[in-house]
């Protein structure tokens, strides 16, 4: 099992097009992956899930993955939101 906490940066933190492009990403790994907000945790590879889990800018955030790719898993979804999504 491998996790992050990360504070997210970007302007409308995980909400329409962010949240597309990480879905996306997260469904390019055969880890299971997971982002947890407070009490919740949803499945990083659902839509509904991650759009129903509110994450705003300045939001901290858990990602983990579990599987044979989650320490890619992580690593990317952690750049993608640090450094590729900053600007949304």
């Amino acid at each position: 099992m491998e996790s992050k906490k990360i504070t997210v940066k970007t302007k409308i933190g995980l909400h329409a097009r962010p949240a597309a492009l990480f879905v996306q990403t997260a469904g390019k790994f055969l880890s299971d992956i997971y982002v947890e907000k407070g009490d919740k945790k949803v499945n990083a590879k659902s839509i509904m899930g991650i759009m129903a889990l509110g994450v705003a800018y300045d939001d901290e955030i858990i990602i983990s993955a579990n599987g044979e790719d989650e320490k890619k898993a992580v690593n990317d979804l952690v750049d993608l939101l640090q450094n590729k999504l900053v600007k949304e």
